[in-house]
């Protein structure tokens, strides 16, 4: 008689950390995200390790990326607030309101354009366009829901900006110091042409103080942008029932603002929460690198990248004719 086959016992669930056995790939995975935290790595740097993590092992924990990227990223743009003063976080902003008009505007004509000549599939070249024009996958994800993207043209046009990103993150800092732009001419450049905050933030803290606190207050200004963009596509899209995600995080950066300014006791502590702040992008910016797998790097497709290429080279340059013309 046959012995009945034996019933697996299943695994408990782990109580702690010390509870649970982990595999080599996650091991690695967490040991260089710890040492992400450390100021021996600088948010480039990280990006780049995500990246390799990416295309050797893969990361572990990718259904968890989205929600962990976005949420580090929003609790650190809020604590490097503490290290800003609201006179000098005001100048930044009108400064770069009307280069973000502007270049918004133009950006999303000339994505659309493109877009037609290119013959690329509308939503995607839209999702591109507005991606460039305002903040990256920020704008991505709020006007996707808006116009009914679909999973594979929020994917490609993700793909398409976060390859640029990383691109941007190394390649920002360099041009800079090449043609010796100064720290408010380096923070408006990068925080109107780099599409995504983490990397303005992280090309910016590379170049300088200052230089941050000026890309920071401006992306931040631009990232508003998200609201009229969105009733402008619902509009278009003939879709009055989609709601609107408005990036709330940044009246939290105001306050963070306002605190550091007016209030000492605060102010004692600004230089250690600005420092875990940049901790926190670091590892967003690794967490960022290590998403960017073969895969979607491969579903991205030639016409989509040309578009997004094309319009980022057009919006740099532009920008950076007008910072330095102007500044």
């Amino acid at each position: 008689m046959d012995q009945a086959p034996a019933i697996p016992t299943p695994k408990k669930p782990c109580r702690s950390l010390l509870d649970c056995s982990f595999t080599a790939r996650e091991i690695i995975f967490l040991a260089t995200a710890a040492f992400c935290l450390s100021p021996l790595i600088s948010p480039p740097v990280a990006l780049l390790m995500g990246l390799i993590i990416a295309q050797l092992i893969g990361h572990p924990y990718l259904h968890l990326n989205h929600k962990a990227t976005h949420f580090l990223l929003q609790v650190s743009v809020v604590g490097l607030g503490f290290g800003m003063n609201v006179n000098s976080a005001v100048k930044a902003g009108k400064e770069g309101i009307g280069f973000a008009f502007i270049s918004i505007i133009g950006t999303l004509t000339i994505g659309f354009l493109l877009g037609k000549f290119l013959k690329i599939e509308q939503k995607t070249s839209y999702l591109i366009a507005a991606g460039t024009a305002i903040c990256g996958g920020s704008a991505i994800a709020a006007i996707a829901p808006v116009i009914k993207a679909g999973e594979k043209q929020i994917s490609v046009a993700l793909g398409t900006i976060f390859i640029l990103n990383s691109i941007a993150l190394f390649l920002f800092p360099f041009i800079g110091h090449l043609l010796h732009l100064s720290q408010t001419a380096f923070g408006l450049w990068s925080a109107i042409a780099i599409h995504d905050t983490s990397s303005v933030v992280g090309a910016a803290s590379k170049y300088g103080a200052q230089a941050l606190e000026t890309a920071t207050t401006v992306k931040l200004t631009r990232t508003l942008w998200i609201i009229p963009v969105a009733l402008l596509s619902a509009f278009i899209h003939k879709n009055k029932d989609s709601k609107i995600k408005i990036p709330y995080f940044i009246g939290w950066f105001i306050v963070a603002v306002v605190l550091n300014t007016y209030i000492p006791f605060i102010r004692q502590y600004g230089h250690s929460l600005t420092g875990a702040a940049k901790a926190g992008l670091t590892l967003t910016l690794f967490l960022i690198g290590s998403g960017l797998s073969g895969n979607l790097l491969q579903s991205v497709g030639l016409r989509p990248l040309i578009q997004g290429v094309v319009l980022w080279m057009i919006i740099s340059a532009t920008t950076l004719w007008a910072v330095v013309a102007l500044i």
